[in-house]
């Protein structure tokens, strides 16, 4: 196994370096999720989606179960792939959240194909790719890096959460305007991670950094798409 040095924060690195640093992580990002795509379209074509819904129904406390392994799952993932140890484990760390997040969409977009039909998916990736697009040409043209977000981020996340769990354990629905309110959050995400991209990581954090904005992606597409299921219906 390849041990190396950290090297320099990437707003210290040489342009040249920089730049490297930007296209390594973007590729992965792209990498990321083209894994995302293919992992769904092969549980589509097992039993996975029904024995996973079917499973999820039977016990309101079921989605408690799913929420609490991806957690762990996640932080495990995530400190895989922020380690220095080895580029190897980073990958390893980048799979494994790939893996977790292509899971836990099974049943949502099991229920999206179903009842609003599969181009509902598809307009969703659209506008969350759209969306995308424009914070992270925000993030790279304001050369902020967004750092006064974090604290809010957290706190946000943390409130986003226990309204989740509240929902699962007492059964209330929430609705199109909370799906709004986790867009909003998911943007402040990728403004925050991409300029943690340009800001905060080592220029051989670029696997780690993927991650960072694939998480977000992934979370913006989550709600993106349970916003045009409610509008569809």
């Amino acid at each position: 196994m390849n041990t190396y040095q950290p090297s320099v924060l990437v707003s210290d690195a040489p342009s040249q370096q920089r730049a490297d640093f930007i296209r390594r992580t973007y590729m992965h990002l792209a990498g990321a999720i083209l894994a995302f795509i293919g992992l769904e379209c092969l549980f589509f074509n097992t039993g996975l989606p029904e024995a996973m819904v079917g499973l999820l129904v039977k016990s309101q406390y079921s989605w408690l179960i799913v929420l609490g392994a991806f957690m762990l799952v996640s932080w495990v993932a995530r400190g895989l792939a922020e380690a220095g140890v080895s580029r190897e484990l980073q990958y390893v760390g980048l799979g494994t959240y790939v893996l977790a997040e292509s899971i836990i969409f099974v049943p949502l977009l099991w229920f999206a194909n179903k009842t609003c039909g599969p181009s509902t998916i598809g307009i969703a990736g659209i506008i969350t790719g759209l969306l995308f697009g424009g914070l992270t040409f925000t993030a790279f043209t304001s050369g902020s890096d967004f750092s006064f977000m974090g604290g809010i981020l957290k706190i946000g996340g943390f409130v986003a959460l226990g309204v989740i769990v509240a929902s699962i354990i007492f059964g209330f629905n929430l609705g199109v305007i909370f799906s709004a309110v986790m867009v909003l959050f998911a943007a402040g995400v990728i403004l925050y991670n991409t300029g943690a991209v340009l800001h905060r990581y080592n220029t051989d954090q670029h696997v780690a950094a993927s991650l960072s904005l694939f998480t977000a992606v992934a979370l913006m597409f989550w709600y993106v798409l349970r916003i045009l299921m409610r509008l569809r219906r």
